[in-house]
């Protein structure tokens, strides 16, 4: 067995991340008539943006301020961007904001005397002390030296409090911060072949492990908001403190988890999600959507974490070196088995060769996951299976327009047609039906067919997993302008979809009225009469019938990660397809997971794996079980749309 590499493999893995706006952050407890400054983040007995007086919060001098309409928690604070808030002109004002509004989760906004936007979610309340956290975007403090506010695997960038968000001895993986190197350096890769450095930039990273021993990391690249570096093979696992120093400052220690392994897969465009990178081990060709992988092919993935290496903790070192943590690898849900795993010879940079089993479905966006022996997954990505132009069971031949896009901008268009049965833990059941119209313009393909509707092949599942950030990065989306849009029932009954551009640019929605949507399903037309960005359109949602009967729901009440997920079902439209998705957040709302799958509806039965419920949090959640309908619409000035009819039973419950 030839164990293959080169160097646009190993140099394509190192994901160097763009530098981001200066935003200032961070958390304030205020006391009875403290003044408040937005700008730079100080407290003072008067002047400031905000006053509060121990009952409400007033703007001062030519400061404005409001509470966010339809934001409240932490998880709606994540989302807060400086163009939602510049949105809200009559928002802002210098009246008081009463006490009455100003609980905890509540989020208000404030425009400064600078003239900057920021906003702020109340976390506490007591007495007559408030705690606030803050963002106001466009604006930094001098930051007194370094800072870490990230450690992450450099392929998988899953974040930290995850069960697989470690970091392995021997993992390449990235430090993400403000101030940690030269802000004139440029981000180029340090040759291995005479040993990586341990000081790049004017940086340098000390590690302190579970033991209490130090190791240096030796480094690929240094710029000022991000560290690529090795963590060298004789790291003790457990908790390890990271410092950097640069110009003479050291930065807060920085703690992450060290564990035994804890693999990343590379993915096509960096985000640790999406399609993965996957070459042909003679030719070291990419395979991607126009070049999809035959069953039974043999690839090579790309990644990190596998484990210890030291010989090659800084040196590039040829020959192949085994670290068999994986103890499963699955596309499609299939397994396939593993040749090797380990050394690529670049330090950091692991390879694994695996064959793909002849039985794996086909399809464009076909899961791929690994498992350790202790059951930790690792990143989920996807794999173009087939031959040539990869073709989708549910989707149809859309290998040559995935390729297309892959990389570039895209305009995608989706409208979605719900009926929604909802068992809450109150068991109290509710139903709605909802239209939904979205219009986007995506930079990556990977980005543009998860919002046009969570697309995966059968048999497969997808997972994302979020940490609650305040100002984190928002989904790269423009919303595109498609003006007055109308959905009609098959009895002739017209409803029009309302703009929430102000929260949601492109997005539309209508809480349709009862009885618009009956359980004889059938034909829906939408129109758009067309808006600055799409032109007018006439497509048609299909709802399934006969309706979808979850015959187990009960069992998604309680979930058991480590046992998976069975579920089974009757009815549902013939030839189409059960959509499977749940997710959970973590009892302080920092963490969050959701899954999705998709099953034949005629197999009337698929088992979510536990290895996919391993990586969310334990909290509360929910699971649903969609019969859908896709077919295709065109639309004037986009390039691809969806059209997705549902009938949905959500079952809230518990994941432990």
């Amino acid at each position: 067995m030839r164990i293959a590499v080169n160097l646009t493999c190993a140099m394509l893995a190192l994901m160097i991340p763009i530098a981001a706006r200066a935003d200032l952050k961070g958390t304030q407890t205020l006391a009875a008539n403290t003044a408040f400054s937005f700008d730079t983040g100080a407290t003072s007995a008067t002047g400031g943006d905000m006053l509060w007086s121990g009952t409400s919060m007033t703007p001062q001098g030519k400061a404005t301020a409001g509470n966010v309409p339809g934001f409240t928690g932490a998880a709606s604070f994540a989302l807060v961007t400086q163009s939602i808030l510049q949105s809200f002109g009559a928002l802002f004002t210098s009246a008081p904001i009463p006490a009455s509004t100003l609980v905890v989760n509540d989020i208000f906004a404030v425009k400064t005397n600078g003239g900057n936007y920021g906003a702020a979610l109340v976390t506490a309340v007591s007495g007559t002390s408030i705690t606030i956290q803050y963002i106001t975007f466009g604006v930094s403090s001098t930051p007194s030296g370094p800072t870490v506010t990230s450690v992450i695997n450099n392929f998988s960038y899953t974040p930290a409090g995850f069960s697989n968000s470690g970091i392995a001895p021997g993992t390449l993986f990235l430090v993400i911060g403000s101030g940690l190197a030269d802000p004139a350096a440029k981000a180029v890769l340090q040759s291995s072949a005479a040993g990586l450095p341990n000081t790049l930039n004017g940086a340098s990273v000390k590690v302190v492990d579970s033991s209490g021993a130090t190791v240096t990391p030796p480094f690929y690249y240094a710029i000022s908001n991000a560290l690529a570096l090795v963590l060298p093979s004789n790291t003790k696992t457990g908790t390890a403190q990271l410092t950097v120093t640069f110009n003479g400052q050291t930065s807060a220690a920085y703690s992450f988890q060290v564990t035994t392994s804890e693999m990343g897969f590379d993915s096509y465009d960096g985000s640790g999600t999406g399609l993965a990178v996957a070459t042909n081990p003679v030719s070291g060709a990419l395979y991607n959507y126009n070049n999809s992988i035959a069953p039974g092919t043999t690839v090579v993935l790309w990644g990190s974490g596998l484990g210890a290496d030291s010989a090659r903790d800084n040196t590039y070192l040829p020959a192949a070196f085994p670290i068999n943590n994986l103890a499963h690898l699955y596309v499609g849900g299939v397994e396939a088995q593993i040749l090797y795993q380990g050394a690529s010879g670049f330090p950091g940079v692991n390879q694994v060769n695996v064959t793909i089993s002849p039985s794996t479905p086909t399809g464009c966006a076909v899961s791929l996951a690994g498992v350790t022996a202790d059951g930790t997954p690792t990143n989920f990505l996807t794999l173009p299976i087939g031959t040539g132009a990869c073709s989708d069971p549910v989707f149809g031949p859309l290998g040559g327009v995935l390729q297309t896009f892959t990389g570039s901008k895209v305009r995608v268009g989706a409208l979605v047609l719900e009926h929604t049965t909802s068992t809450p833990a109150s068991g109290n059941v509710s139903i709605s039906d909802s239209a939904v119209a979205s219009f986007s313009s995506f930079n990556a393909i990977s980005s543009a067919t998860s919002a046009a509707g969570g697309i995966v092949s059968l048999g497969s599942c997808s997972v994302t997993q979020l940490i609650t950030t305040i100002g984190g990065t928002p989904n790269p989306r423009t919303g595109l302008d498609a003006g007055t849009i109308t959905v009609k029932n098959p009895a002739g009954t017209s409803a029009t979809l309302a703009s929430i551009g102000a929260i949601a640019p492109g997005v539309y929605t209508s809480l349709l009225p009862a009885g618009f949507i009956t359980s004889a399903g059938g034909a829906f037309p939408f129109h758009g009469a067309g808006g600055a960005d799409v032109g007018a359109f006439d497509a048609t949602v299909n709802l399934p019938n006969p309706a979808l009967n979850w015959t187990n729901q009960s069992t998604a009440s309680s979930v058991t990660r480590s046992a998976g997920l069975p579920l089974t079902w009757t009815g549902g439209a013939a030839g189409s397809y059960v959509t499977i998705s749940g997710g959970s957040a973590s009892a302080d709302s920092l963490r969050s997971g959701s899954f999705i799958c998709t099953a034949p509806v005629a197999a009337g039965q698929f088992t979510v794996p536990s290895y996919v419920l391993a990586v969310l949090p334990a909290g509360n959640g929910t699971v649903t079980l969609a019969n859908s309908t896709y077919s295709s619409f065109t639309a004037p000035g986009i390039d691809v749309g969806l059209a997705l009819g549902s009938v949905s039973l959500e079952q809230a419950g518990t994941f432990k």
